[in-house]
């Protein structure tokens, strides 16, 4: 049984990712044990649900994320993220990769975090897979790199390229709920497994999802394969150009 409704957890989301904050600048003020026993509590609280993407979270507990969520651009935004000490990926990343592209973009591709090319150049997709984005995006759509906006889900990268885990994901995702907030794109394309789960807040196999509309917050969702994952796949090429022409004949439209 749902004990929350979705804005209820939205907002128990918002204020447990200030709450580890805060706790974290005690702890290294030297409030050692007390801290970190919070801090272990707040790692477990996601959010989910319709309305909007930062529902409840302008009433932050200690204010330390309010200019994230009170940002009136995106480079408001990234001024209130700073040099990120939130969680612990920000110990092994050279570079917070922000996001690029267009503000005023019709369309947004969110994939699952930086890889090692992403952690040099501060730029999400400039690798490999990247570099199949782009083509994706100038061959297949017809449109250019900077029409689009592209960002991730965590804006550091991850040890080995691995997932993201749920206390990164918690510290970060406020950034992408408020990037998506101010571009306020038409239709969102989800680059793989953990991004299209993190947004859809679903466990279900990206090989059911993709292909399919869904709806972020009143946004349109289409979920593909990931570059890096058609990069070892290029069989399944064929399905991404069927869920790519999906999203042209809807910008169409």
């Amino acid at each position: 049984m749902n004990l929350l409704d979705d804005d209820a957890a939205d907002e128990l989301a918002a204020a447990a990712v200030s709450l580890r904050s805060h706790l974290e600048r005690r702890q290294r003020a030297g409030m050692g044990e007390v801290a970190r026993a919070v801090v272990s509590k707040t790692n477990t609280v996601s959010a989910g649900g319709d309305g909007s993407p930062l529902a409840g979270a302008v009433n932050d507990l200690f204010g330390d994320s309010k200019a994230v969520y009170q940002a009136s651009s995106l480079e408001e935004l990234r001024a209130a993220i700073g040099d990120c000490r939130r969680c612990k990926l920000c110990a092994g990343r050279t570079n917070l990769v922000f996001g690029v592209g267009n503000r005023n973009a019709r369309l947004m591709f969110v994939g699952e975090g930086p890889g090692r090319d992403e952690d040099l150049q501060g730029e999400p997709f400039v690798g490999r897979a990247g570099q199949l984005l782009t083509d994706i995006i100038t061959k297949g759509m017809g449109l250019k790199r900077e029409d689009v906006y592209i960002a991730n889900v965590v804006k550091c990268r991850p040890p080995e390229n691995r997932n993201p885990e749920p206390d990164e994901v918690a510290a970060c995702e406020p950034f992408l709920k408020k990037q998506i907030e101010l571009i306020h794109p038409e239709i969102i394309v989800g680059l793989g497994k953990f991004a299209v789960q993190t947004l859809l807040k679903s466990k279900m196999p990206i090989t059911k999802l993709r292909g399919q509309w869904h709806s972020y917050h009143g946004i349109k969702l289409m979920p593909t394969f990931h570059p890096a994952y058609l990069l070892r796949n290029p069989g399944d090429k064929k399905l991404v150009w069927e869920d790519i022409k999906k999203v042209i004949e809807a910008l169409g439209a």
